[in-house]
């Protein structure tokens, strides 16, 4: 666990990376690729995904809105309010938005939610331990979290910190943690049950938004050969339910 002031300078780095730019890849777009990353979550959330969720490191709403078109009933929580002031002119002006360190959640929000979800932000935390405890007091009894990660295994996702304008290294260098093991055992010293891990997509955007490829995607899928390097890992654990 780390120490509060190491805790502070990585909450500044992560508002400095962020806050400074607007990355085609945050700004919300009713996208099929964003489409199949929320259908993955709402499938493995279940019953959950009809209650209320929170999702955290919600950012600029490149998911958060899509939920809402959906009528899902989310708000959002981030750390930038920067990136939440953006999530509101994108169209989330009516969405609860709470600016919080994950790891001091609002008192309010403590015990409130059958569900807490996350795209792409686990990798940006600065303790695993201390946020997935902070996680596990955010839920209802018996609910659920489910969490689409980078797969430290694929190896475009280090080419792409290494060409995209504004990437880093400091920024991103946390996919390295995003594997089975630490998760889980992250998730489980928080009192968590873990469910499973899903892998799944394969192709970029530009052609994973192309329905041809679609197809030929759910083909590359079946593929156990491929199965450990695809880009995206789902996540999923649950709150003990009640006695």
């Amino acid at each position: 666990m780390k120490n509060e002031t190491e805790i502070g300078q990585h909450n500044a780095t992560q508002r400095r990376y962020f806050a400074s730019r607007v990355p085609p890849t945050m700004v919300p777009r009713d996208t099929p690729y964003v489409q199949r990353q929320i259908d993955q979550v709402l499938a493995a959330l279940g019953d959950a995904a009809r209650g209320r969720i929170l999702e955290i490191g919600c950012g600029m709403g490149r998911y958060t809105i899509p939920l809402i078109r959906r009528g899902v009933a989310v708000e959002g929580l981030d750390l930038t309010p920067e990136l939440l002031d953006r999530l509101r002119a994108y169209g989330g002006e009516g969405v609860p938005l709470h600016c919080a360190d994950i790891v001091s959640p609002p008192a309010p929000l403590l015990g409130a939610f059958d569900a807490v979800v996350g795209f792409f932000m686990l990798h940006h935390l600065h303790d695993l331990d201390t946020s997935f405890a902070a996680i596990a007091r955010l839920l209802k009894p018996g609910g659920r979290v489910a969490f689409v990660e980078p797969n430290p295994y694929n190896p475009l996702y280090y080419l792409q910190i290494t060409l995209s304008p504004g990437m880093t290294w400091e920024g991103d260098k946390g996919i390295l943690l995003m594997r089975r093991k630490i998760i889980f055992s992250a998730m489980r010293r928080a009192g968590l049950e873990v469910t499973e891990v899903k892998r799944f997509g394969f192709f970029p955007p530009v052609l994973a938004n192309r329905r041809p490829f679609q197809s030929v995607e759910r083909g590359i899928e079946a593929l156990r050969v491929l199965g450990p390097v695809l880009p995206f890992q789902l996540f999923t654990a649950r709150s003990a339910a009640s006695a």
